[in-house]
C-alpha cells in the first residue's frame, strides 16, 4: 500500500479523479447530441431529485408532452408532433441531466470516504472542494440555459450553452490535472523552462476555441456557409454584423462562424509548432515530447473533422465526434502543459 500512498500522492485518489473526468467527458459528448437533436427543451421542470426517474405511465408520458406543447419550440419548429417523436428528444435530455446527477455522486460520496480517511494530499483538499462546488454550480447553470428557451426562444441563448460548456470543460481540465499531481506527488524540482508558458497559452486557447464552437452550435451557424476555406464563395461571410457589438459577437451566424475558422486556423499552427518544436527541445523529457507530438497529432484529426463535419451539414454523428475530439484535445493540451513543469 506505501507504494500507491504517501503524503503528497494517493493513487487511489488519482484513479477516481480520472474516472470522474470520463464521466464529464461521457456529459460533454451526451450534450452535443442533445443539442444537435435539438432535444433540450422536451423537459421543462427542474427537479433535482424526482426528475432522476423518467416517466412511468402513459399518463405520465402524457403530462410531460403537454408541458412541452406550451413552450415556443413546440409551437413555432415542432407543432404536430408524435407522442412517440417526443419520447426521442426527450430520452437524450434524460440521459444528459442523468449524468449530472451521476458525476456529482461518482465525485461527492468518494470524496467524503477519501476525506474521511485522510486519503487526499493535503495540497489536494482546497482543489477537490472548489470541483464539488463547481458540480453544483454545473448544475444551476444548466437550467438557466434551458429556462431561456422556455418562453421567447425555440432554442436556449447561445451566450448560456457557451458558459454551461465552459464550466464543464474547466471542471474537465482541473480533474486532469488535479489526477496527474494526486498520481506523480508534488514534483522535487519544478522545471523552469520556458515551455510553461507556452504550454499553458495553448491550453488556453483550445478552450477559447471550444467556448467559440459552443456560439457556432448555439446559432446553428454549422448549418449554413458549408463551403470551405470560402463562405458561400466570398472571403467574408455576408452577412457578418449583428445588432450591436454583442449581437456581432454572440448572435451573429456569420460572425461566429468566421471566427471559429479563424481560431482554428491559428490553434492548427500553433498545435503543429507545439508538435515539432517539443522534439527539438533538448530539456524536455521524453514524456513531454510524446505529449507534444500527441497535440500536434489530434489537433490536425480535430481540424480536419471540423471542415469535414461543416461541408457535410453537420450530421449528428460527426458533430457528436467533433465536440468529443475538442474535449480530447483539451485532455491531450492539459497533460502536455502539467508535464512540461516535470523535469
Amino acid at each position: 500500500m506505501t507504494s500507491f500512498l504517501r503524503s503528497d500522492r494517493s493513487r487511489p485518489v488519482a484513479i477516481w479523479l480520472f474516472v470522474v473526468a470520463a464521466l464529464v467527458f461521457a456529459m460533454v459528448v451526451v450534450g452535443g447530441a442533445t443539442r444537435l437533436t435539438d432535444s433540450g427543451l422536451s423537459i421543462t421542470q427542474w427537479k433535482p431529485i424526482l426528475g432522476a426517474l423518467p416517466p412511468m405511465s402513459e399518463a405520465a408520458w402524457q403530462a410531460n408532452f403537454e408541458l412541452y406543447k406550451q413552450i415556443p419550440q413546440y409551437k413555432l419548429v415542432n407543432a404536430g408532433m408524435t407522442l412517440e417523436a417526443f419520447k426521442g428528444i426527450f430520452w437524450w435530455e434524460w440521459a444528459h441531466r442523468l449524468l449530472g446527477r451521476l458525476v456529482g455522486a461518482a465525485f461527492a460520496l468518494p470524496f467524503v470516504f477519501f476525506l474521511v480517511r485522510r486519503m487526499i494530499p493535503r495540497r489536494l483538499i482546497w482543489r477537490c472542494a472548489v470541483m464539488l462546488a463547481l458540480g453544483g454550480l454545473q448544475g444551476l447553470v444548466g437550467w438557466w440555459m434551458v429556462s431561456s428557451g422556455l418562453s421567447e426562444r425555440v432554442s436556449v441563448a447561445p451566450e448560456r450553452l457557451m458558459v454551461h460548456l465552459g464550466l464543464a470543460l474547466t471542471l474537465f481540465v482541473v480533474l486532469i490535472w488535479t489526477a496527474l499531481d494526486a498520481w506523480a506527488g508534488s514534483p522535487r524540482i519544478e522545471e523552469r523552462s520556458p515551455w510553461r508558458g507556452w504550454a499553458l497559452a495553448f491550453l488556453g486557447a483550445v478552450f477559447f476555441q471550444s467556448l467559440l464552437g459552443a456560439l457556432v452550435a448555439g446559432n446553428d451557424a454549422g448549418l449554413i456557409y458549408n463551403d470551405w476555406p470560402l463562405m458561400n464563395g466570398a472571403f467574408l461571410p455576408d452577412p457578418y454584423l449583428g445588432k450591436g457589438l454583442w449581437g456581432t459577437l454572440a448572435h451573429s451566424q456569420g460572425a461566429v462562424q468566421l471566427h471559429h475558422r479563424l481560431m482554428a486556423y491559428a490553434l492548427f499552427a500553433a498545435g503543429l509548432a507545439v508538435g515539432v518544436l517539443s522534439q527539438r527541445a533538448r530539456r524536455l523529457p521524453a514524456l513531454a515530447k510524446a505529449a507534444g507530438l500527441a497535440v500536434a497529432v489530434v489537433v490536425t484529426l480535430q481540424a480536419s473533422l471540423g471542415v469535414w463535419t461543416l461541408m457535410a451539414h453537420v450530421p449528428v454523428s460527426l458533430g457528436v465526434l467533433h465536440q468529443a475530439g475538442a474535449a480530447v484535445l483539451l485532455a491531450v493540451a492539459t497533460s502536455f502543459a502539467w508535464r512540461v513543469r516535470r523535469p
